[in-house]
């Protein structure tokens, strides 16, 4: 919008509304924009995640065909990255394991 629209839709807005209600309204606006760029801001980072993973599951597809050998470097960035990823998911679910292991030792002496 340009500077005069915005004057224009001001005026309008203070004729309907009057000078009581339009910082309200204004405010009110404000915060359904900022709503909704911060959804569309979180959809369009879940969408590029997912693309990536997708790519990272193309390229690993490609990887197995290949057999693992005379990788470009692109796909063996992604298949390191994809190794490092399972490595941390694993990790994450081993502490607890062990959490809950020494927790179980420590209930049984007691």
């Amino acid at each position: 919008m340009g500077m005069w629209e915005l004057v224009v839709v001001l005026i309008v807005g203070l004729v309907v509304l009057g000078p009581e209600r339009l910082p309200v309204a204004i405010r009110t606006v404000s915060r359904w924009v900022k709503t909704i760029k911060s959804v569309a801001n979180s959809v369009k980072a879940e969408v590029n995640e997912e693309l990536r993973i997708h790519e990272l599951h193309n390229n690993l597809k490609k990887a197995e065909q290949k057999n693992m050998k005379d990788l470009a470097p692109a796909l063996k960035e992604s298949v390191e990255e994809l190794k490092k990823a399972a490595e941390s998911v694993q990790h994450s679910y081993k502490q607890p394991v062990q959490q809950s292991s020494v927790e179980q030792k420590n209930d049984n002496q007691k």
